[in-house]
């Protein structure tokens, strides 16, 4: 973390070398000593300045959020304690490359005997950085290349630009980061961005060219974002033999909506958690705020994560959702749900479960899943506490349903509809966690309560993603 410095007088050696002079010939001299200066763990201190070395566009009144704890400091272990957590809050604002910290007693006319000085020794990011990185989304790759001005203002504000070429999916956009100085968790972005997309279960190719601004805060222990989005959107047939359900919903919609998530999350990691909870819960309200599309839509995700003997943990979890229409407007094949596949109801293809036609999958506007998994370490534990660390075996049950709403009368008849023809599969495989980017699953499944028009995949299925049902 840093250096810490108590100056004191050294002691004079017992014995020295003989110069010919005997202790009785020495006249002796009654000398005051230098008043000691020691800092010790258990003596009460005082931080009197706290210094930060090195800004160069920074404005200091960012930072004195950061730092105000270091003078609430009572003793050694205190300041140290607190200096530590200012350098961690200070490299959390995303604007130092490096930050040390040197913890020396206090100098100068007003200098206490008890008092001491902190120094942040500070490197600021450079004003244009690049970066080239890959990324795993559900079950597709993508390669991101980024251009970023942090700190473009002195506040901590970001500007940047991303361009991602993946494997269903390329997109570009420009987007803009503030944070509110003294509560970095409380931020507002807006961006801009051009996204085309390519849903081969459905014959699908969407183009969306669109602008949204969020605003970011925590309440107790949950974190929640608001957001406007406005959203051109053009979709279009993927290929020839693609469904007369598919060509009519081709062409161009203005969607402009609001929406609100809340999220609480204890789990220790986001990847393969052992421990902890997840609940998400999002509303998304389109139509009154302009564009010719109108509905309601809601959806949520729960899961438990429990640790077991012999290093073995117990995950299960529930989502739902429904899409309700506003108007005597039809929903959109684009804002549907999508069910089955490696990272949901595992042992059917890729969003290949509910209502089709002539192969496209056209979505459902209600659905559920929900799946228990038991993880285990794998036998005999090879190269444990290294790389095999980063299997475990996986043992898992899925079950899920999705439908329309457009038949029946009532919640009831549609409750009725998802209650029906439950879609179900077991089976076992292994998994490989990548850090903490995603995770690789391979599994043997054995799909069942299949219906018809549904896609299966018996056997082997591999699957690659950040967020498994």
């Amino acid at each position: 973390m840093g250096t810490v410095h108590a100056r004191s007088l050294d002691p004079l050696p017992m014995q020295g070398p003989d110069l010919g002079v005997h202790a009785d010939d020495v006249e002796v001299i009654d000398v005051e000593p230098e008043t000691k200066q020691e800092v010790l763990e258990n003596k009460d201190v005082v931080v009197q300045r706290v210094h930060i070395d090195g800004l160069g566009r920074t404005k200091e009144d960012l930072l004195g959020y950061e730092i105000a704890d270091v003078f609430t400091a009572k003793n050694l272990i205190d300041v140290m304690k607190k200096s530590h957590d200012a350098r961690e809050k200070l490299l959390h604002l995303g604007i130092f490359r490096k930050v040390e910290v040197v913890i020396d007693t206090s100098e100068g006319e007003d200098a206490l005997p008890n008092g001491l000085d902190v120094t942040f020794e500070v490197t600021e990011l450079r004003r244009l950085t690049g970066s080239y990185n890959t990324m795993v989304g559900n079950n597709e790759g993508s390669m991101v290349l980024g251009l970023k001005l942090p700190n473009i203002l002195g506040r901590a504000e970001k500007l940047t630009f991303q361009f991602s070429y993946g494997t269903k999916e390329t997109s570009y956009g420009l987007s803009f980061f503030k944070p509110k100085p003294g509560h970095f968790d409380r931020n507002v972005s807006v961006n801009l961005y051009k996204v085309t997309g390519q849903f081969p279960w459905s014959s699908l190719r969407e183009t969306d060219r669109g602008i949204s601004t969020e605003f970011n805060f925590p309440i107790w222990k949950t974190n929640h974002t608001l957001k406007w989005e406005g959203v051109w959107r053009e979709l279009g047939c993927l290929a020839r033999t693609a469904s007369f359900a598919v060509r009519e919903e081709s062409g161009h919609s203005l969607k402009s909506s609001l929406s609100h998530a809340m999220v609480i999350d204890t789990r220790n990691s986001a990847i393969l958690p052992k421990k902890g909870i997840l609940l998400k819960i999002n509303q998304e309200l389109a139509g009154y705020t302009g564009g010719d599309v109108s509905f309601l839509k809601e959806d949520f995700e729960i899961q438990l994560n429990r640790r077991l003997f012999w290093d073995s943990v117990l995950s299960a979890s529930l989502w739902g959702g429904m899409l309700l229409p506003i108007g005597d407007k039809p929903t959109c094949i684009a804002d549907r749900f999508y069910l089955g596949g490696p990272t949901s109801v595992r042992g059917f293809s890729m969003y290949s479960i509910g209502p089709q036609s002539e192969g496209d999958y056209l979505g459902g506007e209600a659905f559920w899943a929900s799946g228990a998994h038991l993880y285990t370490p794998l036998p005999f534990r090879p190269g444990r506490g290294g790389f095999g660390d980063l299997f475990r075996m996986h043992f898992f049950l899925n079950a899920g349903n999705l439908c329309r709403l457009d038949y029946g009368e009532g919640p009831r008849s549609h409750l009725q509809k998802l209650a029906e023809c439950i879609r179900w599969s077991y089976g076992a495989g292994i998994v490989l966690r990548l850090g903490n980017i995603a995770r690789l699953e391979l599994n043997y499944c054995v799909p069942m309560g299949v219906q018809s028009g549904d896609r299966i995949c018996d056997g082997v299925q591999f699957g690659a993603g950040i967020r498994f049902l």
